[in-house]
Formats: structure tokens, C-alpha cells, sequence
């Protein structure tokens, strides 16, 4: 037999072809017997929808476009699930992309993004959203910002106050009895992280007496906390940090393995550790980290429901700027002994 029609399911099923229709795309209006006739004649004839036909019919694509900073991040995984679990109950693909960080990257996704006629896109930007939000918008393609805001508030999006989890990682170790502290993060050109910083600094003026230094990296990876983490071990114990603080987890785990390969500085005892987005690796850790906790998967699942509502046109919708609030974690890489 050739490709199977909704003729031939119809005629086997005994119904009309609208029926058929009926029962894949708008089973409210049929009654169960029919629907399990139909399926039976489906199941029977092996019958297997043509999605890209179905589009151009109803002018309107199926598939949402998801352009992340760096899919191998735990957090952006979580968030991926987030969206891809909401996705899944309206009948949408995600196509995930990863910029890796890089602008020239972006943009070429971007682009591709808008070839395909995307229902929509969420963006997690490597620096400036606002180039690409123009361009998708000018094409009829929404956007909404994930993981980051602008002030535009004609722009939805979902973001977390990094800022004021800066200021609670670095408060906590404060209040912990740590007087020199070190951020490690970077490139300072990703907005999370500098607002990370931001809030590190804030939490520091705050309190007289505290020192605190920047180590900046060129990515946010383990390999770079490795690196970072190279200068600290070769200072006297007067001049070494006796806190660092992380951009996000990933390069905590990375300053963590280093100082026990190092094997003469213990973590919690000579120098806490605080990482941030709290990725399941953490708690798993030889000593398991401090960390910073975003909703990664209500990020991801709230910024579906945005960009929905803007691509169906719903009459009720108006750009929202969703800001969480994050939450400190604590384990032992911060408890004092």
C-alpha cells in the first residue's frame, strides 16, 4: 500500500473525511464511539499525519524556536524541560539551539529561526536581545526573553533577580565569619553574571572589614574554575580568599576539584564555597556546594504560556516582565564545624 490518506481512514472507519479531521484536530466535537472508530481505522492502516501539510493549510507553524546560552548547562537542560513539558500539552515542538555564548551564533539561529516561520521564539541573548527581538518582530514572529529582561516592557519575559541572589551568596558568607572573599565568573558581558556581581559587591558594602576580589573567566565552565582556581593555591594563607563565590555551578564544581586535587586547602574549613542556578550535580559532589536556586523549569514552562498567548492572538494578553525570586540553598561547603 502507498501513503495512507484520511480518505482511506475515513472509508475504513465508515465516517467522512471531515469527521477524520474532526477526531485528530478537534475531538470535542465527536462523540467517543466515533473517535474510537477512527482510531481503531488509524491504527489499522498504520495512517501517520502530514505535519508539514497541515501547516501550510492552516498558515501557522507548530514548531516554537528555543535559542539557549549553553545547552550542556544543567540549568539550561532544566529550563529546555520546562518549556517542552508545557509545549508538549498544546501540540508544539521546541527546536532547541545553543549560541555557545557566541553573538555570530545567535544570529545565524535567529535567522533560521525566521526562515522556518517559527510560531515564535525564546531567547536566552548572549548580550544585546534587541537586535534580534527587531528583526523576529518585524517578520510577525514574537519573543519572548528568557533567563533575561530589557527595559522595553512591550517585550515579555522570564527572569530571575540575580542581583539579589548575588547579594544572598555573599551575605550568607559573611554571616559565616568569611572576611576575604572572591567571585569567579565571567565573561562580564553575559548580563546573569555581572548581575551577579552586582549583588556580591552590594552585600560586601555593606558590611566594614570585608575584602573582595574578582577572577574573572572566559566562560562559564568546569575547565574555567579549574584555571581560576590555579592562583589562589600558591598565596600565603594571609593574602588567599576564605570564600568564593561562583557565576554558577558548574564553575564551582570546577574550583571544588581543583582545591582537593590541590589536597592542602579543605572545603568548608580553609575556604567556603558558594556556586549558583543549584544543578542536581551539586548535591552529589564529594562535598556537596552551597548553592543559589532558580526555577529553571517554571522559567522555561511561564515563558511558553507567554509566548503562546501572544501567537494566538488571545484578547486578553499584555507583554509581562515575570521576575523570581531565587533562594539559598545550603549544604556543606558553607557549614561551619
Amino acid at each position: 500500500m502507498g501513503v495512507v490518506s484520511v480518505k482511506d481512514v475515513a472509508a475504513l472507519a465508515g465516517v467522512s473525511p471531515g469527521t477524520v479531521s474532526n477526531v485528530l484536530n478537534r475531538p470535542d466535537r465527536v462523540s467517543g464511539a466515533t473517535i474510537e472508530r477512527v482510531q481503531w481505522a488509524i491504527d489499522r492502516l498504520g495512517y501517520v499525519r502530514n505535519g508539514a501539510a497541515r501547516q501550510l493549510r492552516a498558515g501557522q507553524s507548530r514548531s516554537i524556536g528555543l535559542v539557549v546560552l549553553d545547552v550542556g548547562n544543567p540549568f539550561f537542560g532544566d529550563l529546555i524541560r520546562g518549556a517542552e513539558d508545557k509545549a508538549v500539552t498544546a501540540g508544539i515542538t521546541v527546536l532547541v539551539t545553543d549560541s555557545r555564548e557566541n553573538t555570530d551564533r545567535e544570529r545565524t539561529q535567529v535567522a533560521l529561526f525566521e526562515e522556518q516561520r517559527v510560531r515564535g521564539v525564546l531567547l536566552s541573548p548572549v548580550v544585546d536581545a534587541r537586535p534580534s527581538v527587531e528583526r523576529l518582530r518585524s517578520r510577525g514572529i514574537p519573543v519572548v526573553l528568557v533567563d533575561r529582561a530589557l527595559p522595553d516592557t512591550s517585550v515579555s519575559s522570564v527572569s530571575v533577580n540575580d542581583v539579589a541572589g548575588g547579594e544572598l551568596a555573599v551575605r550568607h558568607l559573611i554571616e559565616q565569619g568569611r572576611r576575604h572573599i572572591a567571585f569567579v565568573g565571567g565573561p562580564m558581558s553575559i548580563r546573569q553574571v555581572s548581575d551577579r556581581l552586582t549583588g556580591a559587591r552590594k552585600a560586601v558594602s555593606e558590611h566594614n572589614g570585608v575584602r573582595f576580589e574578582v577572577i574573572d573567566t572566559p566562560e562559564l565552565s568546569v575547565p574555567a574554575g579549574r584555571h581560576a582556581v590555579l592562583d589562589l593555591l600558591g598565596r600565603n594563607a594571609s593574602a588567599r580568599p576564605d570564600a568564593v563565590f561562583t557565576a554558577n555551578d558548574l564553575l564551582a564544581l570546577g574550583v571544588l576539584q581543583e582545591l582537593i586535587l590541590a589536597g592542602n586547602l579543605r572545603v568548608p574549613e580553609d575556604v567556603m564555597l558558594v556556586g549558583y542556578d543549584d544543578i542536581d550535580f551539586v548535591q552529589a559532589a564529594i562535598v556537596p556546594l552551597t548553592s543559589i536556586r532558580q526555577p529553571a523549569r517554571l522559567i522555561g514552562e511561564t515563558a511558553i504560556d507567554l509566548l503562546l498567548s501572544e501567537a494566538d492572538g488571545d484578547p486578553g494578553f499584555a507583554p509581562r516582565q515575570v521576575v523570581y525570586q531565587p533562594t539559598l540553598v545550603k549544604r556543606a561547603s558553607t557549614a561551619s564545624r
